[in-house]
């Protein structure tokens, strides 16, 4: 059974969470990728405001493409989420809550999630029209120059994602690299 949960979410929502939660997302979530990551980290270093509140929002690691005429966003998967991580700290210092992406994390994030009470969802890859239909709406609201990986606004209904890294420390693909070792030849 799914779990159904709003944004922007709290600690309450996310302490309810365990790695392996299947869950529907609802509400408005953010896109960044690689590009618009740095530069908001190069921002913030700077001194500069994100290009939104980060408190309590969820970022989507994403680079749609664009809509075909009657689509609010096209094929809209997630791109491998290590590549982020780099950037991950600053941007949870600031209050995000939420990731979503595609495979593993590095050991720094599962621990920067445990430390800043936040957690990482992993969407499925390969079915990124199917992902799109949960997307209601999208804006481009920072960075419009980096074009597929500008910073968007999605409003999402019903986006279906997988509690990947938790905030007690559980990972889903720990588990199912011991559960498949496990395994008799």
């Amino acid at each position: 059974m799914e779990k159904r949960i709003f944004t922007p979410l709290t600690d309450e929502t996310i302490e309810s969470l365990k790695a392996g939660d299947r869950v529907l997302l609802n509400g408005y979530i953010y896109t960044a990728r690689d590009a618009a990551h740095k530069r908001m980290v190069e921002a913030l270093n700077r001194g500069e405001a994100p290009p939104f509140d980060m408190k309590g929002q969820v970022i989507y690691y994403v680079g749609p493409t664009p809509p075909k005429p009657g689509q609010v966003i096209g094929s809209a998967g997630p791109t491998t989420a290590i590549r982020m991580d780099k950037y991950v700290e600053p941007l949870l210092k600031l209050g995000l809550k939420g990731m979503i992406g595609k495979g593993y994390r590095s050991q720094l994030v599962k621990d920067l999630l445990v430390k800043y009470k936040a957690v990482y969802f992993a969407a499925v890859g390969g079915v990124a029209v199917l992902l799109s239909k949960s997307i209601k709406s999208s804006e481009v609201i920072a960075y419009e120059d980096l074009g597929t990986e500008a910073v968007r606004r999605l409003y999402v209904e019903d986006f279906p994602v997988i509690v990947a890294n938790d905030v007690y420390g559980g990972d889903v693909f720990e588990e199912g690299r011991k559960k498949f070792a496990q395994i008799d030849p």
